[in-house]
């Protein structure tokens, strides 16, 4: 279970910095930034990865009542210009940035620092389940980005993005070979490329 040991040793604001999304086919990579109150941290924050859906709601409005958070994200376009690392790179720091406060110190879920970061940082390789503060930047962005896909397939049935979240599931896949690919989807990441270039090559 992740702890608040980090952000005591450290002292001061401490952000914990986390994203998701890096493996899907489809949307934006999320990132969330969280300054939790040391009197007011909820109950329940765990990995988000290892907490089911209802609790994972049940939290989520929880921390945004007593903690600080901040949420950025990096577009498609930008996914696909500068690949997926420096993508999620870029919405941690945007993240931090819509904390509306300057940190004293992140911790950041992984093992590199964003090169654009200008505040001190530690990396903290599977912190989601050590500290507290991943924990909950964890939970919130990955709910903030379930919630856009859910909007998105909305948009573009048919991709299961409702219940993949624009993951390669097999349907997904097959949808991306039978409807074809979305101004949503990562035109960078192979499966999706190989579609397009399948598609240049029959009209060629």
């Amino acid at each position: 279970m992740p702890t608040f040991e980090l952000e005591r040793a450290l002292g001061g604001r401490v952000a914990g910095v986390d994203e998701v999304g890096r493996g899907p086919l489809a949307g934006p990579v999320m990132a969330a930034a969280v300054i939790l109150d040391p009197k007011a941290i909820p109950d329940g924050l765990d990995d988000s990865k290892v907490l089911s859906e209802k609790k994972r709601v049940a939290v989520y409005p929880l921390i945004l009542e007593t903690a600080l958070v901040g949420f950025g994200e990096a577009s498609v376009a930008e996914i696909d210009q500068m690949n997926i690392l420096r993508a999620s790179h870029v919405a941690m720091v945007r993240a931090i940035a819509d904390l509306g406060v300057v940190p004293d110190h992140v911790l950041i879920d992984g093992n590199m620092i964003p090169r654009d970061l200008a505040i001190p940082a530690t990396t903290v390789i599977k912190g989601d389940s050590k500290s507290l503060s991943i924990a909950a930047a964890s939970i919130v962005a990955k709910i903030r980005r379930d919630r856009l896909m859910v909007d998105l397939a909305q948009q573009h049935p048919g991709y299961g993005w409702e219940t993949n979240m624009g993951y390669p599931s097999k349907s997904h896949r097959l949808a991306l070979q039978n409807l074809g690919v979305t101004p949503h989807h990562r035109r960078s990441f192979k499966p999706v490329h190989n579609i397009l270039y399948q598609g240049k090559n029959l009209s060629d």
